[in-house]
């Protein structure tokens, strides 16, 4: 009955120290959705004026001869995989890296570290990624696209649905698909088209990456709140029932213990 009693003590200090960090994690964790949610919709905003810019653009029958819309195949295709720095954070990592397994002969840029960790690559932090870091990254991607060293440029990332829904998405990037809707009727634009078109890429390129990364993290957090809130309430419950337990066996031991003593004066 004593080892019992131990090896419930010992257990429910172990859940109580995880109660503990569980709770501390969801507190950094809520810390952080507020700033991450304004982030993501300013890069939202940002994404949508240079998304209307180029599809403008793309409509005009000048733009076709950019190198940007110049359909190659996709047997050379370039993937931006966009994770988070740490786990915890329920299926949000999961969800990711069995997306990238979808593209098995992809070759992989990535942005957090444990995308980094998972494909071998340089660690960087999706957290701290600055957007003059996704604008050279953007450059170097748009140059490389124009010189023929790949066929096309996808970003896998996550897509916030609600607080509790966040889904993983792959969206392309490069080439540029012309929207024929987009009439561009009544736009003058300044020089002509092709050089603006041309001139923008990189702008939308980064704009693009850098709302994908700023949507992520966003996700990120709300998943490891919620983990961490789930975990907190399985640690809670899984408390009462060892201090429940505890007790019993405590209340065994006393009652042995009066019972052998009573046997022992009544000798």
């Amino acid at each position: 009955m004593g080892a019992d009693i131990k090896a419930l003590r010992t257990r429910m200090k172990s859940v109580d120290s995880t109660l503990h960090l569980t709770k501390a994690m969801g507190l950094v964790a809520s810390s952080k959705i507020r700033r991450a949610t304004e982030a993501m919709n300013r890069g939202r905003e940002y994404k949508k004026a240079v998304d209307e810019v180029v599809k403008l653009l793309t409509a005009c029958p000048e733009c076709k001869k950019s190198p940007y819309m110049q359909v190659r195949g996709s047997e050379r295709t370039r993937i931006i995989a966009i994770a988070g720095d740490r786990g915890l954070a329920g299926g949000y990592n999961a969800n990711i890296f069995r997306t990238a397994r979808e593209f098995g002969g992809a070759e992989f840029i990535t942005i957090g570290k444990r995308a980094c960790d998972r494909f071998g690559k340089e660690p960087n932090s999706s957290e701290h990624f600055s957007y003059e870091e996704t604008y050279a990254l953007a450059e170097k991607l748009c140059a490389e696209f124009c010189a023929g060293e790949y066929d096309r440029l996808g970003i896998i990332s996550t897509r916030y649905v609600s607080m509790l829904s966040q889904e993983p998405q792959v969206s392309w990037v490069l080439p540029l698909v012309c929207e024929e809707e987009k009439a561009s009727a009544g736009v003058i634009f300044e020089p002509e088209e092709l050089t603006i078109l041309n001139a923008a890429v990189p702008e939308y390129v980064a704009g693009t990456i850098f709302s994908a990364i700023r949507e992520s993290f966003a996700c990120e957090v709300m998943a490891r709140r919620t983990a961490m809130d789930s975990a907190g309430k399985n640690a809670q419950e899984m408390l009462d029932e060892l201090g429940l337990q505890y007790n019993r066996a405590r209340q065994g031991a006393i009652t042995q213990e009066i019972t052998e003593i009573v046997a022992g004066a009544g000798e």
